[in-house]
Formats: structure tokens, C-alpha cells, sequence
């Protein structure tokens, strides 16, 4: 069975249990999230493309 998740609904999946049961305070979800999207427009948002989708083959065993 597969199951196709969004990458945006996991994420709040683990800022929701970090809030609940660590103890992080939503602010600063709020701020990694804000940091991320601003991250994305620099130049580094090539390579990290690259390594998202190298971690994700790996996971899903479709690396060569």
C-alpha cells in the first residue's frame, strides 16, 4: 500500500508533537518555518534541493 502524503503535512505533523510533548514553543516553529522560506530563495536553495531528493531516493530505495 501506498500512501502519498504532502511534504507540508508532515512537517506540521512533527512542529505539532514538538509543541505537545517537547516542549518547543510555537514562536519559534513559526521562526524555523519563516527561515526555511527565506532560505529557499538564496543560493544555496540548489543544493539543497539536490540533497532533499538524494535523502528521499534513499529512503524509497530508488537510488542506483
Amino acid at each position: 500500500m501506498t500512501v502519498n502524503l504532502p511534504l507540508v503535512v508532515v512537517l506540521g505533523f512533527f512542529a505539532w508533537g514538538a509543541v505537545k510533548f517537547l516542549g518547543v514553543r510555537p514562536w519559534i516553529v513559526v521562526l524555523v518555518a519563516l527561515f526555511g522560506f527565506w532560505l529557499s530563495h538564496t543560493f544555496l536553495a540548489p543544493a539543497i534541493e539536490t540533497g532533499t531528493r538524494s535523502g528521499v531516493d534513499v529512503i524509497d530505495g530508488s537510488h542506483d
